[in-house]
């Protein structure tokens, strides 16, 4: 069982902290280029802090278990620096039937297949996060793992990816997974692996693939530059293939339709890689690319107020909005406003100023964004992470957000997504925190295989199917390892929440639930540092 820390290391943190910013803050590139950063950040805590029914929240302490999620969720053959100790070796002959080696990647949430598309997209979650916050990351002291994060999962992309036109979509499936309870190291079920190709294609997982590789290559290029140039090209390479053998990948991959099935279809996605690539290489063919396809691929057609595993149009427009501001793009400046416009209809939908009711997310009467029953909250951490970024663009080129109930300006919407954030740590009607491990009451009976079976280290006598579920899965105690990190799916519409193990709706846990909450826990750290530090400079 991973060790939930006291009270003593939380403040040995801060401490650490408050020196690193003393010290350090004026040679931090994001901080010098922008000057009033730091004043700014002080006056924008304190008047988050001042809201009704505020309470203070251990952001730090958040921070460091939402990425220690990521290694209780690991695939494969587990490294020698392993914290989460209760977890050990398994799927280490997956894809050897198919002569092929996928071994590692991560299970996506509470059972072990590993699916391609949700991986994908936790990985660019990731990604995004250290590119927009890589400072406050770091000062946290969590960059080496969040840089450990990405890597386990591009690290197994390589491997999928084994010639230009062919990528490994999925090892295992739903159907006979769901059939036993057993630990990973236990599994007995089916490893089958599942491909696309040109004669079977997958644009949407290619693409989602390919704008995974093409961010995480934006964070090796300086520390691991080797690395980056290899992700590149192999972001690249997937890019090309989606985008010449256009197809759904769940038609492709039949097993995967009722787990991680492509609702939205491709083309968000190609749009989506397109646009990271750019990002990539400053290569001016492939925002042509989200240019030229903004209308057919319904870039600047669809208003959405979900941004998901499936869905990228929201992030896609946040995207291309903020290209928006350079010189260089004011030729393409008639779509890219177009993009911004319904970059815009999801922001102000989060926050309730579309004149449209109807239009607008609903929410739980404790204040949490509510889009469906099944895991809302992967909804709650992307709409926090997309304002989070939104705010500070609006900041930094001095503008508010043009919403049609009224205009927002950056600190009314960085409120709000703190809001969210705080909702998930435990300022919420039920006062219970569903960030696993943080806090006084959390989630005890997750739905998840490996958290509520004896740990393999503790007892290495094998577990079978009906067993897991006699014995493990029907106990009415609470599981023996505490998935630390986890973000669970969470209340329902009342902010009601039930924690059982059956109750897999609201107790099971993905990997991109957490994945958007790293950036933004960082930055809402740093907001808090700063205005302790301003406070301190006072007296």
């Amino acid at each position: 069982m991973v060790g939930l820390g006291g009270k003593e290391g939380t403040m040995e943190k801060k401490m650490m902290v408050k020196k690193q910013l003393n010290n350090n803050h004026q040679n931090t590139p994001r901080f010098a280029s922008h000057s009033t950063l730091f004043l700014f950040s002080a006056a924008v805590f304190a008047i988050l802090t001042t809201t009704a029914a505020a309470q203070p929240f251990d952001y730090a302490d958040a921070l460091t278990k939402s990425l220690l999620y990521f290694e209780s969720q690991r695939s494969g053959r587990l490294p020698y620096n392993q914290r989460v100790t209760w977890r050990d070796n398994s799927g280490l002959t997956d894809g050897l039937e198919q002569g092929v080696d996928l071994v590692g990647g991560y299970y996506d949430a509470g059972d072990h297949v590993k699916f391609g598309l949700p991986m994908a997209f936790t990985v660019t979650m990731l990604a995004w996060g250290i590119i927009e916050f890589h400072d406050e990351i770091a000062i946290a002291g969590e960059l080496e793992h969040a840089l450990e994060a990405i890597k386990w999962g591009t690290d197994y992309f390589i491997k999928a990816h084994t010639s230009p036109n062919v990528l490994w979509a999925e090892v295992g499936d739903g159907d006979t997974d769901h059939y036993c309870w057993q630990r990973p190291e236990d599994m007995t079920t089916s490893r089958q692996a599942y491909k696309i190709d040109q004669s079977n294609p997958g644009s949407d997982l290619a693409g989602e693939t390919a704008a995974a590789m093409a961010a995480a290559s934006i964070v090796f290029k300086k520390t691991n530059p080797h690395y980056s140039h290899l992700l590149l090209h192999h972001a690249q390479e997937l890019f090309e293939f989606g985008d010449k053998y256009r197809g759904k990948y769940d038609g492709s991959v039949a097993v995967v339709k009722n787990y991680y099935a492509s609702v939205s279809g491709y083309m968000d996605e190609l749009l989506w890689a397109a646009l990271w690539l750019y990002e990539a290489t400053d290569k001016e063919e492939y925002l042509k690319y989200v240019v030229n396809n903004a209308d057919a691929f319904g870039g600047i057609g669809w208003a959405i107020t979900e941004f998901s595993w499936d869905v990228k149009y929201a992030g896609v427009q946040i995207m291309a909005s903020k290209l928006l501001e350079k010189e260089k793009h004011k030729q393409h400046a008639h779509i890219l406003k177009q993009y911004r416009s319904k970059a815009e209809y999801y922001l102000c939908s989060c926050l309730k100023k579309n004149n449209d009711t109807t239009t607008n997310i609903d929410r739980t009467p404790g204040g949490l964004l509510y889009i469906r029953q099944w895991n809302n909250m992967q909804y709650v951490t992307t709409a926090a992470f997309l304002l989070t970024i939104y705010s500070e663009f609006l900041q930094d080129s001095n503008q508010n957000l043009r919403c049609p109930a009224g205009a927002v300006d950056h600190e009314e919407i960085l409120s709000f997504a703190k809001s969210q954030v705080d909702y998930v740590l435990g300022s919420n009607p039920m006062n219970m925190s569903y960030l696993v491990g943080y806090g006084s009451k959390y989630p005890t009976k997750v739905h998840h295989r490996g958290a509520s079976v004896v740990s393999y280290r503790e007892n290495k006598g094998f577990i079978g199917c009906t067993q897991g579920y006699d014995h493990w899965y029907n106990r009415a105690e609470v599981n023996p390892n505490v998935l630390v990190g986890a973000v669970v799916g969470g209340p329902d519409s009342e902010d009601n929440f039930w924690d059982q193990r059956d109750n897999y709706m609201q107790t099971e846990a993905c990997t991109y639930n957490t994945a958007p909450l790293v950036g933004v826990l960082a930055k809402l750290l740093q907001l808090e540092e700063n205005h302790e530090l301003e406070l301190f400079a006072s007296y």
